[in-house]
């Protein structure tokens, strides 16, 4: 079977870009998407996109951006939507997942599909106060190299 080496999907996440990597943060609405991705830009994080990514395969790897309507803007709950200098084409290494148990010590990666490429998923709590050191640490235990 001939795989196209081009395809996409729009995944209901925010995303960062981490020393050149891109953590996909999803979840349902009012799980902390938005706070923990301004929170890990707090900490050196680029924004890629807020509260919808698009990612597209090309060449074997997958690359996240904002769609053109919300590029380079977050939304903060209670503060309004804000502009931020964003990134784009980063390579996909991580999936955070906020709707996903959080599993004290994984025996095994989870992976999820993303325009037809596994990554890694790990479940997080994004109210933690730790939930950004977590980000940052799972992305070196468990993200994709680029």
């Amino acid at each position: 079977m001939n795989t196209p080496s081009l395809s996409s999907e729009n995944v209901h996440a925010s995303c960062v870009a981490i020393d050149g990597r891109a953590v996909l943060i999803g979840g349902r609405s009012g799980r902390g998407k938005s706070d923990l991705a301004l929170r890990l830009i707090d900490r050196g994080a680029a924004l890629v996109s807020d509260d919808y990514t698009l990612v597209r395969r090309q060449n074997g790897r997958l690359l996240a951006a904002a769609p053109a309507t919300i590029a380079g803007k977050i939304e903060l709950r209670g503060v309004g939507i804000l502009e931020y200098p964003a990134v784009r084409d980063v390579p996909v290494a991580l999936f955070i997942d906020l709707d996903l148990a959080t599993v004290r010590l994984p025996e095994d990666a989870e992976t999820r599909m993303v325009a037809g490429i596994a990554i890694p998923v790990v479940g997080l709590d994004a109210r933690e106060p730790s939930a950004p050191i977590k980000v940052e640490a799972a992305l070196r235990l468990l993200g994709m190299g680029d």
